[in-house]
């Protein structure tokens, strides 16, 4: 299936989804692309709030944006790899059976999939800026974010759902 209906399937039933992609096989080319197409969309999400905050505050959107391509798509990857290991090592402490590749798959594909609200949250942030809105789209995108992860977690370290 193509990336944009996987995510659309992922909103009805993300632990299927997940275990489908662990079905095809173990593909670290697969896992890198997902976490390193949330972080593009990441700091993309993150520009509409940058170009505000650079308008009403009088800084520079340059090097605002730089550091925001920085932090994004070169450090944190990195730490979405460390935060996989963790979490595959705490669900072998509770009797997971999986691999740490379906540990990266299931929380690589939880960001990818929670991005349609992250965009959503950096078009509030870009028109509307700080308060209960965007508060609200914040809390929307980490409430469903967490239900893919550990969907998808549990499919990866083979629980039942």
């Amino acid at each position: 299936m193509p990336v944009t209906t996987d995510i659309v399937a992922t909103y009805r039933g993300p632990g299927r989804v997940v275990r489908r992609l662990l079905d095809m096989g173990q593909r670290e080319d697969r896992a890198l692309a997902f976490v390193m197409a949330f972080c593009v969309i990441s700091f993309i999400a993150q520009l509409p709030g940058l170009a505000r905050k650079a308008h009403l505050e009088g800084l520079d959107l340059s090097m605002q944006m730089g550091g925001a391509l920085l932090g994004t798509v070169i450090i944190l990857p990195l730490v979405f790899y460390a935060i996989a290991w963790v979490s595959h090592l705490v669900a072998r402490i509770f009797g997971g059976s999986g691999s740490s590749f379906g540990a990266r798959l299931a929380l690589f594909w939880a960001l990818l999939a929670s991005t349609p609200l992250l965009l959503l949250n950096g078009l509030v942030a870009g028109f509307i800026g700080q308060g209960a809105a965007i508060n609200l789209v914040g809390m929307a995108w980490v409430a469903v974010f967490m239900w893919f992860w550990i969907s998808g977690l549990i499919q990866a370290e083979g629980r039942a759902e």
